[in-house]
C-alpha cells in the first residue's frame, strides 16, 4: 500500500508561481511512475505531468509544457510540481498519483494505482 499526501496549493495571480509537493510513504517497489493530474469543476480529471523512478524521465501535457516542471527527490520520497506562468485556466484541484511499473507516458488516470487527497490551486485573473 502507498500513501500520498499533497501540499502547496493556494491562491495566486495570473503569471505567478506555485510549487506543489507530494510525499509518498509505504511500499512502492523499485519501479514506479509518479504523476500529477488536475480536475476543474464540471470537467474530467486530466493528466498534467509524470516522472519515472529510475532515470527520472518526464512527460508533460501539451497545455503545461514549458510552464510546469516535475521533479523528484528520492531520498525524501517526494515529487514536486513547479508551476510558473500560471493562467486562470490552470485553476483546479491537483492530485498526485502513483503507478507501479516503468512506463512514464501514461495519461489515463484509471491506470494509476494510488492517489492523494488533492490540493486546490486557484489562479485569479
Amino acid at each position: 500500500q502507498v500513501q500520498l499526501v499533497e501540499s502547496g496549493g493556494g491562491l495566486v495571480q495570473a503569471g505567478g508561481s506555485l510549487r506543489l509537493s507530494c510525499a509518498a510513504s509505504g511500499r512502492t517497489g523499485s519501479s514506479y511512475t509518479m504523476g500529477w493530474f488536475r480536475q476543474a469543476p464540471g470537467k474530467e480529471r486530466e493528466f498534467v505531468a509524470a516522472i519515472g523512478s529510475s532515470i527520472g524521465r518526464t512527460y508533460y501535457a501539451d497545455s503545461v509544457t514549458g510552464r510546469f516542471t516535475i521533479s523528484r527527490d528520492n531520498a525524501k520520497n517526494t515529487v514536486y510540481l513547479q508551476m510558473d506562468s500560471l493562467k486562470p485556466e490552470d485553476t483546479a484541484v491537483y492530485y498526485c498519483a502513483c503507478r507501479l511499473g516503468t512506463l512514464v507516458a501514461v495519461t489515463n488516470p484509471h491506470l494509476y494505482n494510488y492517489w492523494g487527497q488533492g490540493t486546490q490551486v486557484t489562479v485569479s485573473s
